[in-house]
């Protein structure tokens, strides 16, 4: 995958796994993937994942500060799993899963 789709639906597609992901995991392989290697890009995407949670499609199921720095030192690192309702959108979006 090389940035050819929607951003937040190529993340419905990575959690489409349906396994535990952090973040910062997530944030990286979709930096790579579409050429977002700034601070904006890796906080733009961040926030992606931010509205596909408050909109129901991600559920956080641990939350860590980032002692280590592997985001952003301080901050508040967390592990999603994508939901049902997830799933059915991912489906809707034609993403062959």
């Amino acid at each position: 995958m090389t940035g050819d789709i929607p951003i937040k639906f190529r993340l419905l597609e990575l959690f489409s796994d349906e396994k535990e992901h952090w973040n910062y995991e997530i944030v990286g392989q979709i930096q790579k993937e579409y050429g977002m290697d700034s601070n904006f890009g890796r906080d733009s995407i961040n926030f992606d994942i931010l509205e596909l949670a408050s909109g129901g499609m991600l559920r956080s199921v641990e939350s860590k500060v980032d002692e280590d720095g592997v985001y952003k030192k301080g901050f508040l690192l967390h592990k999603y799993v994508i939901t049902d309702f997830g799933k059915a959108r991912a489906a809707d979006t034609c993403l062959n899963l």
